[in-house]
């Protein structure tokens, strides 16, 4: 089976919009289906004997991007989990952020009352946020790993050195618009927590993601419930204070069972390959555009690169794209596209011509 043959959109139209919503393919579809007439079939008992769909994600999760299995929770999504985290802090942290950074890692920061300093995104972010953490002092720096304008990626190296260099700072990451486009292991990250969503780019539909912890910050989420008394019903025998805070009420075996089949896939192709393929079309769609006066200087000379790039278009150009069927987003004052792994060279050479 082809590309696109297991997701139909890629006959009718060239996606660059992974960024936006990753596709649903044939195959999950089927899965979908048999798991609702199963649904239908079974009732209650369906439930029951379904509910193993969330613990093979967690350890699917866990072992695909090397986070402990004890340490791996499941969330609705980024939104839904990093608001968690928040509410297990205490009030006395104090945030560093980005600025232009997605409102669901901004917002519930700011809206709580924490603390915060906002740093610039320029050809000097690595700088700004070192001397911010001197200046300001923060306790966390919550950021993406990918900004989902720019496509501007945090470099893996420097999120090791602030945590080397910075071992009490707290480092939490949004991983909706990494995971899933390349290899990554969780415990060498440098990373104390990564919370993302499940729908773009590991293709898992929506309504799933996931939370990954450091043994230090785990300790640190909840201290107020840590000795309080659990239920004893039997359907919760084996949760603790900090599973029934992240994972409350029931969980959807839909949702997370799509995400399941989403990341099986992936392993399937493999994150090298995918790595592999993602980097050298987005390589090649970089160049062409900066040669165009697209890119700036300053995104074309960072070390690790993402495949999403904002374009600043006019409106005719914008309104060819559409007539043309390529699919993309605006965002910010810009277009965005992004390259997923089921995109071609001959795709490239399409959105290239149409800006020509």
């Amino acid at each position: 089976m082809t590309f696109s043959d297991n997701f139909p959109i890629l006959k009718n139209c060239t996606y660059l919009n992974t960024a936006n919503s990753g596709l649903l393919s044939v195959e999950i579809a089927n899965w979908r289906k048999q798991h609702d007439a199963e649904f239908i079939e079974g009732g209650s008992t369906f439930r029951a004997n379904n509910l193993k769909v969330m613990e093979d994600l967690r350890l699917n999760l866990a072992e695909r991007f090397s986070s402990k299995k004890d340490n791996t929770y499941l969330s609705q999504n980024f939104s839904s989990g990093f608001n968690s985290i928040l509410d297990g802090l205490t009030n006395n942290h104090r945030f560093l952020l980005l600025e232009e950074d997605y409102p669901s890692v901004s917002y519930p920061v700011t809206s709580r009352g924490f603390e915060f300093l906002e740093v610039a995104i320029d050809a000097n972010l690595e700088e700004n946020i070192l001397n911010a953490i001197e200046k300001f002092k923060p306790t966390i720096f919550a950021f993406s790993m990918v900004q989902y304008i720019s496509g501007l990626k945090m470099q893996s190296d420097f999120i090791r050195n602030l945590k080397t260099n910075y071992p009490d700072l707290i480092l939490i990451a949004d991983g909706t618009q990494f995971l899933g486009t390349a290899e990554f292991n969780f415990e060498k990250s440098g990373l104390d927590v990564l919370i993302g969503s499940g729908y773009k780019w590991l293709l898992g539909g929506y309504g799933n993601g996931y939370i990954f912890l450091s043994d230090k910050t785990k300790d640190l989420l909840y201290e107020n419930r840590r000795h309080s008394t659990l239920p004893t019903v039997p359907f919760l025998s084996g949760r603790d204070y900090l599973s029934l805070s992240l994972e409350p009420g029931h969980l959807d075996s839909l949702s997370f069972g799509t995400l399941n089949q989403g990341l099986k896939y992936l392993n399937e192709i493999g994150l090298n390959t995918i790595e592999k393929t993602i980097a050298s079309l987005a390589s090649q769609a970089r160049k062409a555009l900066y040669d165009k006066g697209l890119l700036t200087d300053w995104m074309m000379e960072r070390k690790e690169q993402s495949s999403i790039m904002s374009l600043p278009l006019n409106k005719q150009t914008v309104e060819k794209l559409i007539a043309e069927k390529i699919l993309c987003s605006p965002r910010g004052t810009g277009t965005r596209i992004s390259f997923n792994f089921y995109n071609t060279e001959a795709e490239l050479m399409h959105l290239l011509s149409v800006l020509d």
